[in-house]
């Protein structure tokens, strides 16, 4: 991630902590804006053998790892703990025992050291992460896109967010990684899919697309899902699943799954936008990291007079800079969490 942002350099200093899922990260940020330093631990290849995150694995290495990240975050922005502000920490939603680690630890440095402690929402961080790089006209529709989370959402500013639809099965990222397990692909599968799909016809394989009914946005991945592994048994729902190192064609099976994700996630999104008259579309989440779905959004939107913006890279995977960068949003309009502050898997 980039050590800094040109765009604040004045304004309260916050110490941000996530561990929601899978990733330790604590960063240091000035104004909302400025990043001064962000430190993400990852336990990708902890979870690796077994094909998706485990819970009891992610919260003891969370644990592992906490003071040392945030030690780092604090040593690589030059700052101490009594420089600080406050101290914003993700509260929900994730997995409990990941989450508790975070706030725990958030607590105990907030308690010691008379600070302020700010809870954030994960989703609404990972919206606010693309204000963070661009000045943005709001009103917005946010697509927030991940392992966990498919969502859409109405942002009147950069705080405040009301849900307009969402995922009525699985999240896109989490049919990536299924997918890609089908292929004998590495665990994360989001980006194995993306370069198996460089070599790949993205138009060898009609897989169907979810259309949502109505003015209601949803998304629905459980059938292209389906769909990618009835291919896999010929058309024959009672086959064998044939082993991955059997399966032929696969930059064509990744590259036509990848088309019909994109193509669901960009229609919702610009139909969102269209119906609400926005003229700005946010995409966030890790999946956000797909240079497929930069390219097709941008071009869509592009088409349709809509400005389409995205985060960096490193702040679309979770990131502890977009936790204290809204964090000290939050803050600075007066919030302030009591010690009864809990973590929420929802």
């Amino acid at each position: 991630m980039p050590a800094s942002t040109p765009l604040a350099e004045t304004g309260e200093l916050v110490l941000g902590i996530e561990s929601s899922c899978d990733d330790t990260a604590a960063a240091v940020v000035r104004g909302g804006r400025q990043v001064l330093s962000s430190v993400v631990r990852s336990q990708a290849t902890l979870h690796a053998p077994f094909g998706g995150v485990v819970p009891e694995i992610a919260g003891r290495s969370h644990l592992r790892d906490i003071g040392p990240v945030i030690d780092q975050a604090l040593a690589e922005a030059g700052v101490g703990l009594d420089d600080l502000d406050a101290i914003a920490v993700t509260v929900r939603p994730g997995l409990i025992g990941s989450l508790l680690v975070g706030l725990s630890a958030a607590k105990a440095l907030a308690y010691a050291r008379g600070l302020d402690l700010v809870g954030v929402h994960h989703i609404e961080a990972h919206a606010y992460a693309a204000t963070m790089e661009h000045d943005v006209v709001f009103p917005a529709v946010a697509l927030v896109v991940s392992g966990g989370h498919t969502a859409l959402y109405r942002m009147e500013n950069a705080t405040t967010l009301e849900l307009l639809g969402q995922t009525l099965d699985d999240a896109a990222g989490e049919a990536f990684d299924k997918v890609a397990q089908l292929l004998g692909l590495a665990y994360p599968g989001g980006p194995e899919i993306a370069r198996t799909a460089l070599a790949g016809n993205p138009a060898a394989i009609d897989f169907p697309r979810y259309r949502s009914k109505g003015e209601k946005a949803s998304f629905s991945f459980s059938g292209l899902k389906t769909a990618v592994l009835y291919h896999l048994k010929g058309g024959d729902a009672l086959a064998p699943t044939p082993a991955p190192a059997d399966v032929e064609h696969k930059p064509d099976i990744a590259a036509s799954f990848q088309a019909a994700a994109v193509d669901m996630l960009v229609r919702e999104t610009i139909a969102a936008a269209r119906r609400a008259d926005i003229e700005t579309v946010l995409v966030a989440g890790g999946v956000a990291c797909n240079a497929e779905l930069r390219r097709v959004m941008h071009e869509r939107a592009t088409a349709d007079g809509i400005v389409a913006t995205f985060p960096s890279p490193a702040y679309c995977s979770d990131n502890a800079a977009m936790i204290a960068g809204l964090g000290a949003r939050r803050w600075r309009a007066g919030e302030r969490a009591g010690w009864e502050l809990d973590a929420l898997a929802r």
